[in-house]
């Protein structure tokens, strides 16, 4: 069983989204050759989506790494990224069999209706591997491991469900659609709080801008693209360390702020093909529930938050943030991790924070800057745990991208500076007894309210 769901994992969301799309597709009464084009759009999606990522690393790489060297900026954590992480996390006892745990505990949530998601992102069920693999190497216990990733599943399915309305009615063409991604719904908290809390400030209002806004207000100014290459160019100036070496790396320069305006540019226009795909599903799937129930009862397909994240406060927030964070990793007392690998990552932090602040990009980043701050000293606390694992990893497969530089710990930005993660890890290893308690208390709470939710709105519908 092992092997096959690491040869399911490897072939990745690009394969393997065609192919589960086309027998969702199927058993939901769609035609094979359009529940294939779906499957396909969505599979071509994911490639470009991958593709741009990875030009965003490979470009600011090197030029980040320049300033790291120039201005001193090196710290004790490695940024291992977030392709190391999961694949420590998959390489785990606990990794190894997440998938049809999770999928059993998917189905039995379902039975007893308290969710409504059906979570086919297999390729993000890694955060629930990975916290998973660090309780168990913290306690050497494969149970305590399961049982932290089992809670962290439940909480994540539930917020999924109470963050669908928001995000389907905020994002376009996303109806049956929510996020089960846990990384993203740990932001949610943090949003609600201080979204309430900028909303008492006086005057604060007037700052309501979103993305659109910003155009209006700044013009060329307020555009992705334009923002794109502006902080590119800054990027790659900060990367010289004198007058010469920026003149002669001018063509460098220019080239770093093309390549990052046309991500902000590429990102919107690949997302656009995931909800090509995923209309024709949707829509069957709604069909197919209210025709059988009688009512407008609805199941979610939990997807891929990579489905939303060339929203364009998105983009402008994430790309404001990245020079930000830098800049605060370095100055705050106590802070060992430097993101650098993790920085694509910083797109993921906004898909459920966007229905609640409305895409006010002044909130968003503030949301964003207050989460990452906590953020980095969660994966300072949690380095050693991590580098443990790593290393644990390392000793059995060899895998070079889970090897840690000699004299550094490693450490994550994706999902170890969640506030799911540190607390799940907290409760479980750290507060013995009382901490477990707490989390089956939240867990079963969590479920039975939703539940709960779930009956009134059938009874609404049916009535």
């Amino acid at each position: 069983m092992e092997e096959i769901f690491k040869y399911i994992i490897g072939l990745g969301a690009a394969v393997m989204m065609p192919v589960i799309f086309t027998i969702l597709g199927v058993c939901i009464r769609i035609k094979f050759a359009k529940a294939l084009k779906s499957g396909l759009l969505v599979g071509v999606g994911f490639v470009g989506l991958s593709v741009v990522t990875a030009l965003l690393t490979s470009s600011l790489g090197p030029a980040l790494s320049k300033m790291v060297e120039i201005y001193g900026l090196e710290l004790g954590i490695f940024d291992m990224g977030w392709p190391s992480a999961a694949a420590v996390a998959y390489n785990t006892s606990v990794g190894a069999f997440i998938i049809p745990v999770c999928l059993g505990v998917n189905l039995l949530m379902l039975a007893t209706k308290t969710t409504r998601t059906v979570n086919i992102d297999l390729w993000n069920y890694w955060h629930f591997a990975f916290i998973g693999a660090i309780v168990y190497f913290a306690s050497n216990s494969i149970f305590w491991g399961f049982f932290a990733a089992i809670v962290c599943y439940i909480i994540t399915l539930v917020m999924a469900d109470l963050t669908a309305p928001s995000f389907q009615k905020f994002y376009d063409k996303m109806d049956g659609i929510s996020i089960p991604q846990p990384f993203c719904q740990s932001f949610v908290p943090f949003a609600v709080v201080i979204s309430k809390l900028l909303d008492k400030i006086p005057g604060f209002d007037k700052l309501n801008i979103d993305a659109e806004g910003m155009k209006k207000k700044f013009g060329l100014l307020g555009e992705p693209l334009f923002l794109g290459i502006i902080i590119g160019c800054g990027i790659g100036a900060l990367g010289c360390s004198n007058g010469k070496e920026l003149v002669d790396g001018i063509p460098e320069i220019l080239g770093l702020g093309i390549k990052m305006g046309a991500v902000m540019e590429l990102i919107p226009r690949i997302t656009s093909l995931f909800i090509e795909g995923l209309k024709p599903i949707s829509d069957a799937t709604r069909e197919l529930i209210a025709k059988k129930y009688k009512n407008k009862t609805t199941l979610h397909i939990g997807m891929s938050p990579a489905l939303v994240i060339g929203h364009p406060t998105t983009l402008v927030v994430s790309l404001l943030l990245i020079p930000v964070i830098i800049f605060m990793a370095v100055i705050l007392p106590g802070n060992q991790f430097l993101p650098l690998a993790s920085l694509a990552g910083m797109f993921y932090l906004f898909p459920a924070v966007l229905p609640i602040t409305k895409g006010n990009v002044v909130k968003s980043f503030i949301v964003g800057l207050v989460a990452l701050i906590v953020g980095l000293y969660f994966v300072t606390e949690l380095a050693g745990f991590f580098t443990a694992a790593a290393k644990d990893v390392y000793a059995a497969t060899g895998d070079p991208t889970v090897d840690i530089p000699a004299g550094f710990q490693g450490g994550a930005l994706d999902f170890a500076s969640s506030l799911f993660c540190w607390a799940i890890f907290h409760l479980t290893h750290s507060i013995k007894i009382v901490g477990p308690i707490i989390l089956v208390a939240l867990a079963l709470g969590m479920a039975i309210y939703n539940r709960r939710r779930i009956i009134r709105q059938e009874t609404r519908d049916n009535n």
